[in-house]
């Protein structure tokens, strides 16, 4: 089978590998779409601190069951599936009280073993979920929403809250979109007005350019004055930080998604004079089966963010161009060809 694999930082080579094996409980997978995370790119750039090399990158993908090793009910081959790329060890602190999504020693498909670039794939049986009647394209967004997702509920986003994201990415829109699912008032804030435009397209009720506006004088024009209930920050940048921070109201929720690898300089007694709520967001905890039910029953649309599809062939060049920066998309997709 063939394998993006990046053999040094900045050289990502395409290979012929052996097809994998699947495992008692384990399923053999055919990828179909898979997505470019920005993880990807700092595994290409080589800022992913976790990653060595060489790595096969991707962990939101789609896929159908070629087989499946061992008795199961629950699928069968020719079932398309996404699955949870995260794997916690079952026993640190953290996974003894069932936070799983901050394992102490979690290993992430792409980051710290092999990902989903690569046309055969194999997982666990207990990691899958099928998607009737669900885009493959669509499905493979599935693990990006859940971090949107859950970062919405971490914040306990309520219906009528006003909250605003930074960062329109495709993280942030997905956030959005779970905002929105709670009946929140949702802005988006960002510097690419082509993205704002996704924002409103998708429901947003405001945006803010903010290569165009203070955070401070958009803030108070979009909430008269008052600040918003929640600000979801997700972009990691020092700078969103501390507009989060100016941006969010007296007794509000701030709720940190964007992986920052970068040091921020704030003056806490604004935290303290606020009595703010900083929270920390980690990969996601429970809800793909929520996001996939919401996707077969037509409550959100998520196809607007998928900006990019590029054939297998073109996927080197495709990693090479998001992690020079190059380029709008939002979210750019791999498209797997049938196994012969």
């Amino acid at each position: 089978m063939k394998s993006i694999h990046v053999t040094t930082p900045g050289t990502a080579e395409v290979v012929e590998a052996d097809a994998p094996v699947p495992q008692p409980g384990e399923a053999l997978l055919r990828v179909r779409f898979a997505g470019i995370c920005g993880s990807d790119i700092q595994t290409f750039r080589g800022t992913q601190p976790f990653a060595s090399y060489p790595r096969v990158p991707g962990h939101e993908f789609s896929a159908e069951i070629i087989e499946i090793n061992g008795d199961c009910d629950r699928f069968a081959p020719g079932d398309v599936v996404t699955g949870v790329p995260y794997f916690q060890d079952g026993t640190c602190y953290s996974c003894r009280r069932g936070l799983i999504n901050a394992c102490e020693h979690n290993e992430t498909m792409g980051v710290h073993r092999d990902g989903s670039f690569q046309e055969l794939i194999t997982m666990p049986l207990e990691r899958l979920h099928r998607a009737d009647g669900v885009d493959p394209r669509d499905l493979a967004l599935v693990e990006p929403f859940s971090i949107g997702y859950h970062a919405v509920r971490r914040a306990e986003v309520a219906e009528g809250e006003r909250v605003l994201v930074i960062g329109a990415g495709a993280i942030g829109l997905l956030t959005m979109l779970s905002a929105l699912t709670r009946g929140a008032q949702v802005w988006v804030a960002d510097v690419v007005p082509s993205r704002l435009e996704v924002a409103e397209s998708m429901g947003a009720q405001g945006t803010f350019d903010l290569a165009a506006v203070d955070i401070a004088e958009a803030t108070a024009s979009a909430t008269e004055g008052d600040g918003f209930d929640v600000v979801c920050e997700a972009t990691g940048l020092p700078v969103s930080f501390t507009n989060a921070i100016e941006a969010a109201a007296f007794g509000a929720r701030l709720v940190l998604i964007g992986n920052g690898t970068r040091e921020v300089t704030f003056n806490q007694s604004v935290l303290i004079k606020k009595e703010l709520d900083v929270l920390g967001s980690r990969n996601s905890r429970d809800v793909f089966g929520t996001l996939i039910d919401l996707l077969e029953r037509g409550v959100v649309d998520v196809s607007p963010l998928r900006t990019k599809v590029v054939p297998f062939t073109g996927a080197r060049s495709a990693l090479e161009a998001a992690a020079g920066g190059a380029s709008e998309d939002i979210k750019v997709l791999i498209e797997f060809p049938p196994t012969s």
